[in-house]
């Protein structure tokens, strides 16, 4: 069944993107409970290859176009390299920091989206209220960065500093997409570069951060499952799906949801300490992030 593009965000639109800024939330908690049992760099590549088949299956059983002599392989590998670093700091990340701190300063993504994109696209120049936008948002990342109460450890700048360049290969990612022949290629083709180029890199360098395997439990295992099936695969899919039926500009607040689920996550299932001025610099990024994606009338 073909589903007609939307003009407006509906109930269900709006669902799906709540459910799937819940996905987003919960999964920086899952990779910091699962790297109990698989070392990060490990884990990460074990999970590209995993949901590499699942997204591959899942282009076969909706006889989805992949084709890799389209003339984008270039551009596909630049892409699963960035995947593979994003990832890969994202994940060693939360060895040294907290799944709230991480949360708020990886999904700052849009910040440097936005200003990659004013140097690349002319249609999306920094006007006055997106230039406010960035400043806001800054400020709040360098408040966050200021607040010592909320560091679980002396070297929680480690896992704030990869956090941040692994929203920066995010936003590069974003970029490239945007920049090339890639834009019109499947969104099935797209993932498989990403997790097919990240799984063959990340794999082999694993044994490079020492140990891989740790203390693995059934239930690690089915919370690792989860997240291959549930978040890296067919959570994707959605969110690109949804993304060819309503309004970009619609989409872009539901965004601002994810940091805020990611904290109360942190808070929930590790006890990550919340303060005054780790909460304003939430509230200042994710408000430069609306300034940013507002519309200029």
């Amino acid at each position: 069944m073909r589903l007609e593009r939307k003009d407006h965000m509906d109930a269900l639109g709006a669902s799906l993107l709540i459910g799937f800024s819940v996905l987003l939330g919960l999964n920086q908690a899952l990779v910091k409970l699962v790297n109990t049992g698989f070392a990060p760099v490990f884990q990460s590549g074990l999970r590209s290859f995993c949901a590499f088949f699942v997204v591959l299956a899942w282009a076969a059983l909706t006889r989805k176009r992949i084709n890799f002599r389209d003339g984008t392989l270039g551009w596909g590998l630049l892409l699963g390299v960035l995947f593979a670093l994003e990832f890969a700091m994202l994940f060693i990340a939360l060895e040294y920091t907290t799944v709230s701190r991480v949360s708020l300063f990886f999904y700052s993504m849009p910040l440097f989206t936005a200003v990659g994109a004013h140097f690349l696209f002319p249609e999306e120049r920094l006007h006055t209220g997106k230039v406010t936008g960035l400043a806001v948002a800054l400020g709040g990342l360098a408040l966050g960065l200021s607040d010592d109460t909320s560091r679980a450890t002396d070297t929680a700048w480690v896992g704030d500093a990869l956090a941040i360049g692994g929203a920066i290969c995010w936003a590069g990612i974003a970029l490239a997409i945007r920049a090339s022949p890639l834009v019109r290629v499947s969104s099935e083709q797209v993932m498989l570069y990403q997790l097919g180029v990240s799984a063959l890199l990340l794999l082999p360098a694993a044994p490079l951060f020492g140990e891989m395997v740790r203390n693995v439990t059934p239930g690690l295992i089915g919370i690792f499952a989860f997240q291959v099936v549930a978040i890296a695969s067919l959570g994707f899919l959605m969110w690109a799906r949804i993304l060819t039926l309503y309004p970009v500009g619609n989409m872009a607040s539901f965004s601002l949801l994810t940091p805020l689920f990611g904290v109360f996550f942190g808070w929930l299932v590790f006890n990550d300490p919340l303060t005054l001025r780790f909460a304003i610099a939430l509230l200042l990024v994710g408000g430069g992030l609306l300034l940013i994606n507002r519309r200029r009338v």
